[in-house]
């Protein structure tokens, strides 16, 4: 259907089928909204009038539908990567941890996430019950993290080491699987659509 010389989907702005909420409501983001998303995912610092022209609407729709998207949670920020070996931070390494469970582990997980060479802490199944990546400088800046600030937090029981010998380029995993979402919903009978 056409109105106004531009295409317009039959369904309404959320596929049928959805919760009809739009994102973050359980309902799947229709073609435009995935369309919207991958160009932000290629490029953030796109303008909404560019974007508006790619996906063939008004500049004002484009926007409100990125506010829906950033409200909803779906889009959660915008920033800048760092390559952080160009900053003197060029050894990445993933420490496994055995921690204490129940309170004392949440607290853990607060002390770990205020130690500044800390990226990432994830809560994980296995033998470990923690998974940090951290930065450092170098081995020795290495042992100082360990040894002063990650052992010395209350509920860490043992930890395991690992240091990454060669980092690879980031996989563009969001802009990957936001360009599939996209090409199953441009395309219904592509197998896989769920």
């Amino acid at each position: 259907m056409t109105v106004n010389g531009r295409k317009r989907l039959e369904n309404g702005p959320w596929p049928a089928g959805s919760s009809g909420g739009g994102p973050g409501s359980g309902g799947a983001l229709d073609r435009i909204d995935l369309a919207i998303l991958v160009l932000l995912l290629r490029d953030a610092r796109r303008s909404v009038r560019r974007i508006a022209a790619e996906v063939g609407m008004s500049a004002p729709a484009v926007a409100e539908r990125i506010a829906r998207l950033e409200r909803s949670g779906v889009i959660r920020g915008y920033r800048a990567e760092v390559d952080w070996g160009r900053l003197g931070y060029g050894v990445t390494v993933y420490v496994a941890v055995t921690a204490v469970q129940g309170r004392q582990q949440e607290e853990a997980v607060t002390a770990l996430r205020a130690v500044p060479e800390v990226e990432q802490v994830e809560v994980v199944t296995g033998p470990s019950d923690l998974l940090l990546r951290l930065r450092a400088r170098d081995q020795q800046h290495l042992r100082e993290c360990l040894f002063e600030r990650i052992w010395a937090i209350p509920g860490i029981h043992r930890t395991e080491t690992l240091v990454c010998i060669g980092d690879l380029p980031p996989k563009a995993f969001d802009l990957e699987l936001a360009e599939s979402l996209l090409a199953r919903a441009s395309d219904p009978g592509r197998p896989g659509r769920g």
